[in-house]
């Protein structure tokens, strides 16, 4: 029975050739014999390889489709009539570039030669900090000192791991070239890849006597003091960046950024909307009637604040300019004053003498109000 390429690649008869290549693509990652050393995946390795030659040109398709089979003429050798090494040469008669699916598997520049890029000096890894500040501290910025521990770069080598530079030495695996190649005899041609050299981790070169203090890794462990300048008008949240202060990087490599993740504590007082603040003030009942002058708290000390005369409770007022400043550095916002009418809950007899006095005469002077509300029921 004629093998179905269709099924054998998990796509439909109407796939195109892009969908062909992905699907061909998660399949040789899975079975590829380097890859899979499982009894059976050379063999199904092969299969899906014969699958995508056949159904990737479009003459060799057109053909499988009407007759069922892929023994073509052109087309000889190995099971079925199929050519490994003819489909292993790359692009020519297949319709998309097998090479550069090979890539993303084994690193090279692809399977039949090219090297594998040598790994030079590496950044060193960033660090996040976190910080717990006040709301005033946000408001007007603060000056922190933290303590972290993190790795340096060595002091004894400068960080390149051997005691001096005569002792950094050409790989004798690879001769320097970071990468080794294997040549492999199979049932259905040569297969040869390109992978990094185990001896050297893929740098070219090896250190013949390491530094004592790093023991050749060119990084040591070290606790650091680092002033953190926190600018105002931050918020909970915000991220600052100091460069080159995360850990120094391999082989000399440059080092990281300290990423400093600030949390701002919530105020006993304010409420924080943007660049704006927002608080309630407790106003006596005789202030609120009379009107008068109070002292109200900002984040910046006291100020005085009027109260008209027949304030009623919930008033809002703003205070101009007394709330966050910009963290771009222009503008402020503002305060806003919500007014709390403070109810006494305990009376001596001569406030509550006043009090009835007063509220006669306030009765006497609302009484219009009061015979609209009684007459609407």
């Amino acid at each position: 029975m004629a093998k179905d390429y269709y099924k054998l690649l998990g796509v439909e008869k109407n796939a195109t050739k892009e969908d062909i290549k992905k699907a061909y693509k998660k399949l040789a990652k899975k079975y590829h014999p380097d890859l899979n050393k499982e009894e059976g995946s050379a063999e199904k390795f092969k299969e899906i390889s014969e699958a995508a030659a056949v159904l990737g040109d479009d003459q060799k398709r057109q053909q499988y489709d009407q007759f069922g089979t892929a023994d073509f003429s052109g087309f000889q050798g190995g099971a079925g009539g199929f050519d490994f090494s003819d489909f292993m040469r790359g692009t020519q008669g297949f319709g998309f570039d097998f090479d550069s699916i090979f890539d993303s598997f084994f690193g090279g520049s692809g399977m039949f030669g090219g090297g594998r890029r040598r790994r030079g000096p590496r950044r060193g890894s960033d660090l996040i900090y976190d910080i717990e500040i006040t709301l005033k501290e946000a408001a007007f910025g603060a000056e922190k000192h933290i303590t972290i521990p993190k790795m340096e770069r060595c002091d004894e080598c400068k960080g390149k791991g051997a005691k001096s530079d005569s002792d950094i030495i050409t790989c004798p695996e690879c001769n320097g070239a970071g990468s080794v190649k294997h040549t492999r005899r199979t049932p259905f041609g040569m297969f040869q890849t390109v992978s990094a050299c185990r001896t050297c981790n893929g740098e070219g070169t090896t250190i013949k006597n390491p530094c004592r203090e790093c023991h050749g890794s060119g990084l040591v462990e070290k606790t650091k003091k680092i002033k953190v300048e926190i600018p105002g008008g931050v918020d909970d949240g915000t991220r600052l960046r100091i460069s080159g202060e995360g850990e120094a990087g391999e082989k000399a490599g440059p080092s990281g950024d300290l990423f400093i993740r600030l949390h701002v504590k919530p105020s006993d007082i304010f409420e924080r909307q943007g660049n704006d603040l927002f608080m309630e003030m407790p106003v006596s009942f005789a202030t609120a009637a009379l009107g008068g002058e109070i002292e109200v708290p900002t984040l910046d000390g006291k100020v005085k604040m009027k109260i008209p005369t027949g304030t009623q409770s919930n008033t809002v007022f703003r205070l101009k300019g007394e709330g966050i400043p910009s963290l771009r550095g222009y503008g402020k916002g503002d305060q806003k004053v919500r007014i709390i009418i403070d109810v006494p809950t305990k009376l001596t007899k001569k406030q509550k003498d006043l009090l009835e006095e007063f509220d006669k005469g306030a009765n006497k002077s609302n009484k219009s109000i009061f015979d609209k509300i009684k007459g609407s029921f």
